[in-house]
């Protein structure tokens, strides 16, 4: 046990577990602090960046409040893992720096908005017209559109892939051959990603010490019911699986920013424009509670990994052929 703990997997794990833990216990400092922010934004003259983020403390719901404190917990941990990591020093068997690709990053990530964005809307629009979504009557409008389905999917995706497919699969990579650190690095993605409290969750006092591990344990109590499991977590797990096979493939994180990118961009957009139908007979097997879960979801995805095929075969890094080429490329 000693010597798993001290491990490449051992190190994911306490990292996991530790991020766990820090979140739970930041928790309801952080709430009660953005709180106390929103209550002086409405009635004291704050720098405008303050009273933005005032807002957005006002509105956020104690769910939320969770998920960013969980980034923020795993990002202060994050230089603990790759400390570690490197102290254990051993290759990975991502492709080589002497080789590399001849499609730009911008293109590649462009191709991948338009692909995991264009067939997620696409599956929008079907399930809109099978009455499974309905318009919503007020839509929001266009600048909070593109403020709540942009920005996220441009941090999101950045920050998400360097966090996955960069430190955690090279971390895997390690100590597995390449499609066994994808499936384990999945695991963790989806993991991570169905932390979200069940409908109805209420925390009698979300500013008590250990509030935040009620909210965990509720959290957790995810994994006791199959239908979420199953509508949910399989579909985060195959997102995961496309994102670290499209990593694996190119040997650089820009395709796999670009779909990313693509799916938050597309699922937030739709969600705010539409409300779903709970009387829709494809609900709950076929659609879940939004597009990212429920069996239609899952072969969409199987359609994007199909269309993504030949494009990953032509954006794999091929050999250098110059002497200079030895030395890595700058990042």
């Amino acid at each position: 046990m000693k010597g798993f703990l001290k491990s490449e997997a051992g190190t994911v794990i306490l990292w996991i577990l530790g991020t766990l833990i820090l979140a739970a216990t930041l928790l309801p400092w952080i709430h009660a602090s953005g709180k106390n922010l929103a209550a002086r934004a409405a009635t004291e003259d704050l720098s405008p960046f303050l009273e933005w983020l005032g807002a957005a403390a006002d509105r956020g719901k104690y769910s939320r409040y969770f998920s960013r404190t969980l980034t923020l917990s795993a990002l202060l941990l994050t230089p603990l893992m790759v400390w570690r990591l490197k102290s254990i020093s051993r290759p990975t068997t991502l492709p080589s720096a002497t080789q590399k690709s001849t499609t730009h990053p911008v293109l590649q990530i462009t191709l991948g908005i338009l692909i995991a964005g264009g067939f997620l809307w696409a599956l929008g629009g079907i399930l809109i017209a099978a009455g499974a979504f309905t318009a919503d009557p007020t839509p929001p409008p266009i600048g909070k559109i593109l403020t709540k389905a942009l920005i996220p999917a441009i941090g999101a995706s950045f920050l998400e892939e360097w966090l996955f497919r960069s430190l955690l699969l090279g971390a895997f990579l390690r100590i597995a051959k390449p499609a066994t650190a994808c499936i384990a690095n999945s695991l963790v993605f989806a993991f991570v990603h169905f932390l979200t409290p069940p409908e109805g969750t209420v925390i009698a006092n979300p500013n008590a010490p250990l509030a935040g591990f009620e909210l965990l344990a509720a959290i957790l109590k995810n994994f006791l019911n199959p239908q979420f499991f199953a509508a949910e977590f399989a579909t985060l797990f195959t997102v995961g699986m496309i994102l670290g096979w499209a990593r694996l493939s190119t040997g650089k994180l820009w395709f796999s920013i670009g779909l990313h990118a693509g799916w938050i961009a597309a699922f937030k957009a739709f969600n705010l424009l539409n409300d779903l139908n709970h009387s829709s007979p494809l609900h709950p097997w076929g659609i879940g509670l939004s597009l990212r879960s429920g069996l239609l979801p899952l072969a969409t995805l199987a359609l994007t990994a199909a269309v993504c095929y030949p494009i990953l075969n032509r954006l794999k890094p091929k050999p250098a052929t110059s002497p200079d080429s030895a030395f890595p490329p700058p990042n």
